[in-house]
């Protein structure tokens, strides 16, 4: 099995929004998530696509306009990768699920299944409960996941998307504003993470007062609170999965290059289609 990973869009070297450096690193250091993933990746074949030059600009995504740069961006990339015939399997790396469905059409035309975070949490989440909640990093990113609900046409299964107003690191917010970038190195290095904190508090508020029964993570980059919210809601008595979107977007490619399946042929039509049905329900 041969899988090909494509993160949602890579930072030029001096922006103040990138993670890590890129410049010289290997796929596993590149792979933000690598030290969770790694084991699902064990005996699999797999590489790793910065993705497009950030197209909206030097600082990560969360509106819907930069959403739908960054997709389209992703798209000749995901093309390129089907028609070389050398990958069974594309992973799209990025909460947002940036150009997911267009991506999906793209590799029925070759019989490769393409699979995303959001996406691959929700269906992995329908398999251990029956509601789910988002923990979500801000007001802007959460109106994004809303619409991705709809869209998947989990609105029924959905019990609600928590904002804990911890940000991507971008231009719109001044100087000061507490964001997402260094609250991983915060709980890494014994000290206190008010976003963990804050995510502790919205997912039990989420599993009390909404009715959920698993707990996924809106933003990819948020990937690092899954242990510590899974333990501390353990230790709060709350035998709930807490799922995050990496390890649910390989697993789900893993699975379904094992079934020998991938998208149905009336959900992306073949261009042109071979039939033409009169009638289509939504």
């Amino acid at each position: 099995m041969r899988l090909l990973l494509i993160q949602a869009f890579s930072l030029p070297p001096d922006s103040p929004g990138a993670y890590r450096r890129m410049d010289g690193a290997t796929k596993e250091e590149a792979l933000m998530n690598h030290a969770a993933v790694a084991p699902l990746l064990a005996g699999v074949e797999w590489d790793l696509h910065p993705g497009a030059l950030a197209p909206h600009g030097n600082w990560p995504v969360e509106t819907r306009e930069e959403f739908a740069i960054a997709g389209v961006a992703r798209l000749p990339i995901v093309r390129e990768a089907c028609e070389s015939g050398t990958y069974d399997a594309i992973v799209l790396l990025g909460g947002g699920d940036p150009g997911f469905m267009e991506a999906r059409e793209i590799g029925r035309r070759h019989r490769i299944p393409v699979t995303a975070n959001a996406h691959a949490q929700m269906h992995v989440a329908m398999t251990l409960g029956n509601r789910f909640s988002f923990v979500d990093i801000s007001e802007t990113h959460n109106a994004h996941m809303a619409e991705l609900v709809v869209r998947y046409r989990m609105a029924h299964a959905c019990a609600s998307i928590r904002n804990i107003d911890h940000p991507l690191p971008r231009p719109a917010y001044p100087a000061g504003r507490v964001t997402l970038k260094g609250e991983a190195e915060k709980h890494a290095a014994g000290e206190r993470s008010g976003m963990l904190e804050a995510a502790v508090e919205a997912a039990i508020a989420a599993i009390t007062e909404d009715g959920a029964e698993v707990i996924l993570l809106g933003c990819s980059a948020a990937f690092w609170l899954r242990e510590p919210l899974q333990t501390r809601l353990l230790e709060a008595g709350w035998d709930v999965p807490v799922l995050e979107g990496y390890r649910c977007a390989i697993a789900m490619a893993k699975m379904l290059v094992g079934l020998g399946v991938d998208a149905s042929g009336i959900t992306f039509p073949a261009d042109p289609p071979r039939h033409k049905r009169r009638r289509r329900f939504v």
